[in-house]
Parts: structure tokens; C-alpha cells; sequence
């Protein structure tokens, strides 16, 4: 669920436009507040320093 979040929010994949709050938050049945709660929430995972390496190789791929 997170994952998804953050792939619509900032528009990841599939060639997406980012989506608001708003949007995401009708297409999971909850408020806008509580999809912003679930970003915060799983951003502050990715900032994790276990996840750090992981994310880093991520991110310098081609």
C-alpha cells in the first residue's frame, strides 16, 4: 500500500502524472490526511539507514 502511495504521489512508473492528495485518497477510500500520514510514514522508512545501500543502487541505475 505504501509502495503504491508513493508510486502515484510523485507519479513513479508507468509513465504516471504525480497525483494529489486528493486523488490518492479517493482511489484508497481515505482522506486526503491520512494519505499524507502513509507518505510520511513510508519516506521515513526509505531514509532508514538499512535501507540506505538499497535505495542508493536504486536510484543510479540507468
Amino acid at each position: 500500500r505504501e509502495q503504491k502511495i508513493l508510486r502515484k504521489r510523485f507519479g513513479i512508473g508507468d509513465d504516471t502524472a504525480p497525483q494529489t492528495l486528493e486523488e490518492v485518497g479517493k482511489e484508497f477510500e481515505v482522506t486526503r490526511e491520512r494519505i499524507r500520514q502513509i507518505e510520511i510514514g513510508a519516506i521515513r522508512k526509505l531514509r532508514h539507514p538499512s535501507r540506505n545501500k538499497w535505495l542508493r543502487e536504486f536510484i543510479s541505475r540507468p
